[in-house]
């Protein structure tokens, strides 16, 4: 990448003027930092995502959990992050994106020490809240600063790699799982996939601290306590009954509080509206048009299959296939290794094709995720790594295409001081997919192997899974046709 799509200065910092800084090798230099340690931070919150599919097995066997357990492993960290981006992106807005960034690293860091010290399975859940905590205020500063600093052509660069980084992460989380589970480092079993975040957050926070620049919005205002509380509310008491109903048969509690989750949520658009003119956690302006919302929806509904996908594919293979967690994790780097090639290519697109690339994108995986079925059906116990690579490494190219072009795009005609707002709203739809998607495996896969490790109830509960994750990508690719059809950013 050369260093012309690095060398942008920040529209809105705390300095004097907004006119750019003066292109000189130091400023590039500490351009491209800025980058490493914004794009470093998104890089720890997906990893510790999907860090946990490849050691699940190996933590359900050291600490004696049961499939309610595992599923908050994932819940429990995404529901804190999708109750609080919101919040953490406003926060920033009116704050300062880098001092939110910073405070959230240190939390997450923190969190992370404690997950790999964790005695039992409640420290661990609850370690792992910590870190979705953490998350919600560092995460929503990356997008909004990456945005109110590159422009143009370059933004489309920076938007591309970011992808890239979401690409790399969602497959390396389950391979570091894997390979640092089997390694049994030190002889701690899977503490290590927690506690490699300790140097690697004191590093961002180190580099954040001298090379990301300040911004904020003019004429910030004090947040809103009542809408914050409303927001976080109705997002619990709907994940909350949704993760829990199937397991206890969908009691009347359950059914309650989803009613009065979805009430709440009726409660916070109300409130919103009549907040606009007085410092909004949500600008519901940012919902004119189809642009932001369509991306946004779209986000919601890869997060979801993602969340489904990628939980039950591991025990898929380590139990339904018998592989090792280091096998389960090359089957992780296949699909990694097409991942990088699709976000290769978005990136190196810089937007030119709008919205056909990442449509074409989810074409590739609703063929690829077909072919993976159609295989698995007929192989059964005999399905080898070597025999599922060319769809596995589809699916992975075709989920590349995805991830930049679809935040690029959807955050586009988002106005600079709304940045933290809208980038808040759009990181929330992917966490809150992903809560969803964990609380989905209990009545699609769970419910028929009910926890067991049986091979065949676990293949077949898998064969279920790959129905529902091709609905999920034939909504998303109808959702995309809200985004720009050209370059310059016209809509149909």
């Amino acid at each position: 990448m050369s260093s012309s799509a690095l060398d942008n200065e920040p529209n809105r910092t705390t300095h004097p003027s907004n006119r750019p800084a003066p292109h000189h090798p130091k400023t590039a230099l500490a351009t491209r930092i800025a980058l490493l340690a914004l794009l470093t931070a998104e890089l720890m919150d997906i990893l510790d995502q999907s860090v946990v599919l490849t050691a699940l097995p190996a933590i359900q066997e050291s600490t004696g959990v049961g499939p309610a357990a595992l599923q908050w492993l994932t819940t429990g960290y995404s529901l804190p992050v999708a109750v609080g981006l919101i919040t953490g992106g406003r926060l920033g807005d009116l704050h300062g994106r880098r001092r939110l960034l910073l405070i959230g690293t240190l939390v997450f860091t923190t969190a992370s020490l404690l997950c790999g010290l964790a005695a039992g399975p409640g420290v661990l859940i609850g370690a792992r809240a910590l870190q979705g905590v953490g998350v919600a205020l560092m995460i929503p500063q990356v997008l909004a600063t990456l945005h109110v600093t590159f422009e143009g052509h370059n933004r489309s660069k920076a938007f591309g790699l970011y992808g890239a980084v979401l690409s790399i992460a969602n497959v390396l989380g389950p391979v570091m799982g894997g390979l640092l589970t089997e390694g049994d480092l030190f002889g701690l079993s899977w503490r290590p996939i927690f506690l490699i975040n300790v140097p690697v957050g004191l590093a961002v926070i180190l580099l954040g601290r001298r090379f990301i620049p300040e911004s904020t919005q003019e004429k910030a205002s004090r947040p809103d306590l009542a809408s914050m509380a409303l927001s976080a509310l109705a997002i619990v008491w709907i994940i909350l009954p949704l993760t829990e109903g199937h397991l206890h048969h969908w009691p009347i509690w359950c059914l309650i509080m989803l009613g009065a989750g979805l009430l709440l949520l009726a409660v916070f658009v109300r409130h919103q509206q009549h907040k606009q003119d007085n410092a909004p956690l949500v600008p519901l302006s940012l919902f004119r048009g189809r642009q932001f919302p369509g991306g946004t929806a779209a986000q919601l509904v890869h997060g979801l299959l993602c969340g489904l996908f990628f939980m039950t594919w591991t025990l898929y293979l380590q139990r339904g296939l018998g592989m090792s967690p280091l096998h389960a994790a090359l089957a992780f780097v296949l699909l990694s290794l097409g991942e990088l090639a699709g976000a290769t290519i978005a990136a190196k697109s810089a937007g030119r094709f709008a919205r056909r690339l990442p449509q074409t994108g989810v074409l590739i995986t609703i063929a690829a995720m077909a072919g993976y079925g159609l295989q698995a059906a007929a192989g059964q116990a005999d399905l080898t790594l070597l025999g599922m690579t060319a769809p596995v490494v589809l699916i992975g190219f075709g989920l590349g295409m995805v991830s930049g072009p679809l935040a690029d795009m959807s955050l586009a005609n988002v106005p600079h001081h709304n940045a933290g707002a809208a980038s808040g709203l759009f990181n929330t739809a992917m966490h809150l997919g992903i809560a969803l998607g964990a609380a989905l495996t209990a009545p699609v896969f769970f419910a028929a192997t009910e926890g067991s490790p049986d091979a065949a109830l676990n293949r077949d509960a898998f064969l279920t899974v790959l129905w529902w994750v091709g609905c999920l990508l034939a909504a998303m690719w109808a959702l995309m046709f809200c985004l720009p059809k050209e370059p310059n950013g016209r809509t149909d």
